[in-house]
C-alpha cells in the first residue's frame, strides 16, 4: 500500500492567508473553474491526470498551481500520482459560501439580444 505525502508540493497557503482577491483571481479562469466543479461533484480526490480538461499538460500544471497557490486545492502525492483535494473547510471558514455560489452559477450565460425598434 502506498503512502500519501505532500513533502514534494511545498507552496500550500495557510487558511489564514486565504484572501478573497486570490480567490477570485484563482477563480475567474473557466478551466480552474471546471476543476473545482469536478473535485465538488466527485467527492473524492483526483489525480492530476483524470481531470477533463482540454488543455496541453503544461497549461494544465499552471491551472493546479494556481488553485493551490490560491488555497483552493490541496494537492499530494500517491506513489507518482498527484492528487487533488478541494480545501472546501479552509474556504468556507475564510469565505463562507463563496465555493458553493460560484458552483451554482451556469458556466455560460444565455445572451440577451435588444428587439429592434417595433419589434417584439
Amino acid at each position: 500500500m502506498q503512502t500519501a505525502t505532500d513533502e514534494r508540493v511545498t507552496d500550500h497557503i495557510e487558511a489564514d492567508e486565504i484572501t478573497a482577491q486570490g480567490l477570485l483571481d484563482a477563480l475567474v479562469d473557466p478551466v480552474r473553474r471546471s476543476i473545482v466543479r469536478q473535485l465538488s461533484a466527485s467527492g473524492s480526490d483526483i489525480a492530476c491526470g483524470h481531470f477533463d480538461i482540454n488543455v496541453s499538460r503544461s497549461t494544465g500544471t499552471h491551472h493546479f498551481k494556481v488553485l493551490r497557490q490560491a488555497g483552493v486545492i490541496r494537492q499530494y502525492y500517491v506513489g507518482t500520482s498527484k492528487m487533488n483535494t478541494l480545501r472546501r473547510t479552509d474556504l468556507e471558514s475564510v469565505a463562507p459560501g463563496l465555493i458553493d455560489a460560484i458552483l451554482a452559477l451556469p458556466e455560460t450565460a444565455r445572451r440577451h439580444t435588444a428587439a429592434a425598434p417595433g419589434r417584439r
